[in-house]
């Protein structure tokens, strides 16, 4: 993982016990370049909440799942759409069409937790 490469959290709202607003406040605060992501938009932590993927102004390199498996079809043909080159699939937030998608598409698809695999808590 490079520090310097942008990063979308799929899921993140202002429930702060939820797993998508911890990462994002954990990437936010360690300098991260991360972005929110969530169908109701909105704010979080002073920063914007995008409803799609393709509403954010830069190019994301990294897209973190933490949203339900039903919902992930459609954010994983957003990451293809504007050339996402990895996904990580939380626990939880985890399907096998929606992988098998990504991969097809020839972004490299983890099935993991994002933040320990990386060693980032």
């Amino acid at each position: 993982m490079n520090p310097h490469d942008t990063i979308a959290v799929f899921g993140v709202s202002q429930d702060a016990s939820k797993y998508g607003h911890k990462i994002f406040k954990t990437l936010q605060a360690k300098g991260f370049a991360v972005y929110a992501v969530n169908p109701k938009g909105g704010q979080v932590l002073g920063a914007p909440v995008y409803e799609k993927l393709s509403g954010i102004p830069v190019k994301i390199h990294t897209a973190i799942m933490v949203i339900p498996p039903a919902a992930l079809q459609d954010a994983v043909q957003q990451c293809i759409a504007c050339g996402v080159k990895e996904i990580w699939f939380q626990p939880g937030a985890q399907a096998p069409l929606p992988y098998e998608t990504a991969v097809q598409a020839g972004i490299d698809a983890q099935d993991g937790c994002f933040m320990a695999q990386n060693d980032l808590w």
